[in-house]
């Protein structure tokens, strides 16, 4: 299977259908390292299930059991293959997001690498996961100068991979290796800054806090609870870390539908099904409630145009991938046509196109 670097011995084996990484690690750093895994769960911060630890193995050292992740994409094969469209732009966006979802959870990662993560397909981007946490620490919540040292470990560690995976390809992977570090910090920065930062506006300005939440919502966050101090003739709104939680449209669709995606998908899906919905009122075909909607755009829709997909090649991409991708191919195919050309039209254009031609993702091999 294609990987990524470990300084650890990391084989993989398959148990009735699953596929599992198994680590080899001193006992007191797996059991560390499982520990945390469980609660960065529970914490909902994307990263590899922990399954457990294989200890007392006499001389030799303990095994921890993760669970492999479906349809990720470790970056030298993003990057030494080429797979995607611009992929340095949607990895250094992955991985900023990753380390600020990491940091609103209190968590210090110490060894942020394109190693130590996997990347997902995500409607044309890619969302990023931690597989390796056996640097990290997790507090009530992280301070400045925290954050920042993370960064910092982050901003040389890709750099020193990039250069290497240019080595060992003999030739350029990134233009730039210390660009793409920066940028990676860069894009950190803002979207920190615009989930945590204080903001003031007039007492007669209450449309700015509907604004500052929207824009959020739009970046697939949500806000808890919000603080707001008056002084004089104006209002300091304060967003804690702590109340700040992502998933705003995968956790939506996953209540009208019960469809798990990543938050890109899951925004174009809800876009389709709003679509739908308005279709549905606009012919008359009695008003219906979002989850009534949801539901008929679920069993007359998506899982139709999913069960279309010839079965040996559903292993290409996870099926929020391929319908986000099929509509994508529909209006491409609808602006050359000067009209809709239907979905069942596009997706047997799909299939026979771009499906079939494409790489199979769920399981990477080398």
């Amino acid at each position: 299977m294609e990987r990524g670097i470990s300084r650890h011995v990391v084989r993989f084996v398959h148990l009735n259908g699953t596929y599992y990484a198994l680590k080899e690690l001193p006992p007191r750093i797996a059991e560390r390292e499982y520990r945390l895994l469980i609660e960065l769960g529970e914490r909902a911060v994307p990263a590899v299930d922990p399954i457990g630890i294989v200890a007392d193995r006499g001389e030799l050292e303990s095994v921890l059991i993760t669970r492999h992740l479906d349809f990720s994409l470790p970056y030298r094969l993003i990057l030494g293959r080429r797979m995607l469209p611009a992929p340095g732009t949607s990895i250094r966006a992955a991985l900023a997001e990753l380390l600020v979802r990491l940091h609103l959870a209190g968590f210090f990662w110490g060894d942020c690498s394109l190693s130590n993560a996997l990347f997902r397909r995500d409607a044309g981007a890619l969302s990023a996961y931690l597989v390796d946490a056996e640097t990290g620490e997790l507090h009530e919540r992280l301070s400045d100068g925290q954050r920042m040292h993370d960064i910092d470990i982050a901003e040389e560690n890709l750099s020193g991979e990039l250069y290497d995976l240019a080595a060992e390809l003999e030739r350029e992977v990134v233009a730039d290796p210390w660009a793409f570090a920066e940028d990676v910090r860069r894009r950190y920065e803002q979207l920190w800054a615009e989930l945590t930062e204080e903001q003031v506006f007039g007492v007669g300005q209450g449309q700015k806090l509907e604004e500052r939440l929207r824009r959020l919502n739009d970046l697939g966050f949500d806000v808890e609870e919000v603080e707001l101090v008056s002084q004089g003739g104006e209002v300091r709104l304060r967003l804690h870390s702590k109340v700040v939680e992502p998933g705003h449209h995968r956790r939506r669709l996953l209540r009208l539908t019960g469809l798990d995606a990543q938050e890109n998908q899951a925004r174009r899906l809800l876009n389709d099904l709003t679509r739908y919905k308005a279709y549905l009122e606009r012919t008359g075909d009695a008003p219906v409630s979002d989850a009534a909607a949801a539901g008929r755009w679920l069993s007359e829709i998506f899982e139709p145009t999913i069960a279309s997909i010839p079965p040996e090649l559903l292993g290409k991409r996870a099926a929020a991938e391929i319908f986000h991708e099929i509509l994508e191919h529909r209006w491409f195919l609808s602006e050359r046509a000067g009209r809709d050309v239907g979905l069942k039209k596009a997706t047997q254009s799909y299939v026979d196109q771009i499906l079939r031609k494409a790489p199979d993702e769920k399981l990477p091999l080398v």
